[in-house]
């Protein structure tokens, strides 16, 4: 395989097939060597590095992500580590420890928007009750 597929597969066990494909599918003559560059350096070149396991990756990216406010990218990481592998899959309290680190060393509104973005998630999955109610 080369580092490509390499990284696709990779990809594909942390985002899940319908992320990719839809991904694929909107590749593009403007956009078709960002995709590849990602695939290959960040999937690929990252990912497949031996020096930590997925759960550490997810969990260091969804702190990344609340530094960078980079909220479309947390929300897609926050899914993807919900449903992802169970030896990966990322638990409620993962993701509150995520955010309460992020809440000392990325400040408290970036942390209260990431408890809310990470909230409306664990709601829709059945993982959170509403405020004041059941799940």
């Amino acid at each position: 395989m080369n580092e490509l597929d390499e990284g696709l597969v990779n990809r594909r066990r942390v985002l899940g097939d319908a992320w990719v494909d839809k991904s694929i599918a909107g590749r593009n003559e403007f956009n078709a060597e960002f995709q590849d560059l990602i695939t290959r350096y960040a999937w690929n070149g990252v990912w497949g590095r031996p020096a930590f396991n997925d759960k550490t990756r997810r969990l260091m990216v969804l702190s990344t992500m609340i530094a960078l406010k980079a909220w479309e990218e947390f929300a897609l990481h926050v899914r993807a580590g919900i449903d992802g592998p169970s030896e990966s899959r990322l638990t409620p309290d993962d993701i509150k420890e995520v955010i309460l680190q992020a809440a000392i060393y990325c400040g408290v509104p970036a942390a209260n928007h990431a408890f809310s973005v990470a909230g409306d998630i664990l709601r829709e999955k059945g993982l959170l009750a509403a405020p004041g109610g059941a799940l």
